[in-house]
């Protein structure tokens, strides 16, 4: 097709092309034959239009006749408006349709494995995340990630504005006790000792402030090896990291808030915020009057357009695990209450901290705190904890020793971008807003990782794969 000089065009850009010749290129969404005339109607990422085929050129004609649903194809034709009976309101280029002129086709496709015209519900979920390159055709997912990237833009632009400095840390990291199993990735320079991904930049932003960076942020990849769950990726998934110093948390909370109040406001404007400031429910009030800290307080639990924030404060700063007498009810680097410091000595379990969560309609979406600045008490945190003179050098020497230079009070909170999105978009799971998850087996999506090295790797790594239990 000779058109190398016309520029092709975004559909949604057709509808102000009336009466003049454009080019278009997308996917076959489908094909309707009515013996002398055809009907295709092509999709690109801003929309949906009707093509017009007739036997006024019979060879354009017999080419058509060969296209399938997703074919994709070039096109440059007239756009007209289309007969008054014609007419389908239901999509914005509904009054229009192009008389096509010229058809390139750029390449086919074999029937899908399965439908990308629903809602995908119903679909078996290890199927579409083996094709999730077909999933994502389906409007229902492709609108969450537009969605997805209109909330970081409105994020990074709000932070801005208030003179935050977006910082990227490192993906190769040390492996630190911060709740959660690491992924660990071993040296070659340095046979036997390994990386760690990290489960969140905790310790690279309060370096940051004792650099006096003073307002960070980061949309931080994190990486953890838990079990997955509704809410809950496996693997990795993306947390808002903020951190401020010469703070109170106080000020953390009234940021937060004027971010997400923001973020409804523009992006999600037919959403009605409960009620702001957000309220401020103490742990032990949260357990006592709704019996999780993580309280829905929606009045209406059955408007799905009602967000109903809370902040949860005053928590206790260790907790009884199933594995451990004494553990972080947040991790080691959450400060306790200046009145409760005393009792860490004697009754460390009625220490409470300057923790805070953020809840949504009865998920959690974000936490965070006060820091410890003091290098005694965070030695005495950690050795409650259990941890050794020894392991606290060698795990944590780094941040104390930093802490000599003169440290900034600061604090910060980490709101989860992918399970705030699954509660606004009133998604089932966290996966149906992530481009490409894992299935709860561990398995990526698509690729099918993990995987076996070969030899030669493993030999590199200095690694030995022990086989059985």
């Amino acid at each position: 097709m000779e058109n190398k000089d016309q520029k092709r065009i975004f559909i949604k850009n057709s509808v102000d092309k009336i009466g003049k010749r454009v080019k278009l290129s997308g996917w076959v969404d489908s094909v309707r034959s009515h013996g002398k005339i055809i009907f295709l109607d092509l999709r690109d990422k801003t929309g949906i239009l009707q093509l017009f085929f007739s036997q006024e050129n019979k060879e354009l004609l017999d080419l058509v006749k060969s296209v399938k649903p997703e074919w994709v194809i070039e096109v440059v034709g007239a756009i007209n408006k289309r007969p008054a009976k014609m007419i389908n309101p239901k999509i914005e280029t509904g009054d229009i349709e192009m008389k096509v002129e010229n058809m390139n086709i750029l390449s086919q496709a074999k029937e899908l494995p399965f439908p990308i015209g629903t809602d995908g519900y119903k679909i078996n979920e290890t199927k579409r995340l083996k094709y999730r390159y077909l999933d994502l055709r389906r409007a229902r997912l492709k609108k969450n990630l537009e969605i997805r990237h209109d909330v970081m833009r409105v994020i990074r632009r709000f932070l801005q504005e208030r003179e935050f400095v977006e910082v990227e840390t490192p993906i190769l990291t040390k492996s630190t006790p911060e709740g959660a199993r690491d992924f660990v990735v071993p040296s070659r320079l340095q046979p036997g000792k390994f990386y760690a991904l990290p489960q969140s930049p905790q310790q690279y932003k309060q370096l940051l402030m004792v650099a006096g960076i003073e307002r960070y942020f980061q949309i931080a990849r994190c990486f953890r090896d838990e079990d997955p769950r509704a809410d809950r990726a496996y693997g990795e998934f993306t947390q808002l990291d903020i951190e401020m110093s010469f703070v109170n948390q106080q000020d953390i909370l009234e940021l937060t808030e004027k971010l997400f109040i923001e973020i409804i406001k523009e992006i999600f404007p037919n959403k009605k915020i409960q009620q702001y400031p957000f309220p401020r429910i103490t742990y032990e009030e949260a357990m006592k009057k709704y019996g999780t800290d993580k309280p829905d307080i929606r009045k209406n639990k059955n408007d799905k357009n009602e967000l109903a924030f809370c902040y949860i404060i005053d928590w206790p700063l260790f907790e009884k695990t199933e594995t451990k007498e004494i553990s972080s009810s947040h991790h080691p680097f959450t400060a306790p209450k200046n009145v409760d410091i005393p009792l860490l000595d004697k009754e460390p379990m009625k220490v409470r901290s300057w923790q805070h969560d953020l809840v949504l309609n009865g998920f959690e979406v974000g936490g965070g705190s006060i820091r410890i600045t003091d290098p005694q008490v965070q030695k005495q945190i950690f050795k409650i904890l259990g941890h050794t003179e020894e392991e606290i050098k060698q795990k944590f020497g780094h941040l104390l020793e930093a802490f000599e230079y003169g440290v900034p009070p600061h604090g910060g909170i980490a709101p989860g971008i992918d399970r705030f999105l699954m509660v606004v978009l009133g998604e089932p799971n966290i996966r149906e807003v992530m481009a490409f998850p894992c299935i709860a087996s561990g398995k990526t999506a698509v690729m099918n990782a993990p995987s076996e090295l070969r030899q030669k790797q493993l030999n590199e790594l200095h690694l030995k794969i022990k086989k059985g239990k």
